[in-house]
């Protein structure tokens, strides 16, 4: 390393003072690049859930509920042939545009690299493919004559 030329110093941004560089290098310090145990994070929002127990275990809640609704709007056919063409396609439009805002939620939850989130989101996912996109809650003569992705258990 001795024979490497000095680099010249990064001439300070305007605008910029020391206190601000220092201030973003302590955000960013609280930044986990790892997957870590612990209630003490912050996800989604600032300052949510901070140091609250009862704040985190309701936020993963939360997580569980945006993981097992997006899954179950991936696996489920919620609109029904009976409506008019625009209507479907605007109601499949928005179902769509939903179904994206929970994964990218989901993800950007995970992406605090909580490994109590991980795996609340990936429990959230299994089960609600568990209820709705397994075979295993369908009756045996209902699971021969439904169409793959529809919930319902209406005769038809």
């Amino acid at each position: 390393m001795d024979d490497m030329p000095d680099m010249p110093d990064m001439p300070d941004m305007p605008g910029m003072n020391t206190t601000m560089n220092s201030t973003m290098n302590m955000d960013m310090s609280y930044m986990h690049m790892t997957f870590f145990w612990g209630k003490n994070t912050i996800f989604l929002f600032n300052n949510w859930p901070g140091p609250d127990t009862a704040m985190y275990f309701l936020a993963l809640i939360a997580i569980f509920g945006f993981a097992s609704l997006a899954e179950l709007m991936s696996q489920c056919r919620l609109i029904r042939p009976s409506w008019n063409r625009t209507a479907i396609e605007l109601a499949k439009t928005g179902m769509h545009m939903v179904r994206i805002g929970l994964y990218y939620l989901t993800m950007l939850a995970v992406m605090s690299f909580n490994g109590g989130v991980f795996i609340v989101a990936v429990t959230g996912h299994a089960f609600a493919f568990f209820i709705y996109g397994s075979a295993f809650f369908k009756r045996e003569k209902e699971y021969g004559r439904m169409a793959v992705g529809d919930c319902s258990s209406s005769s038809g």
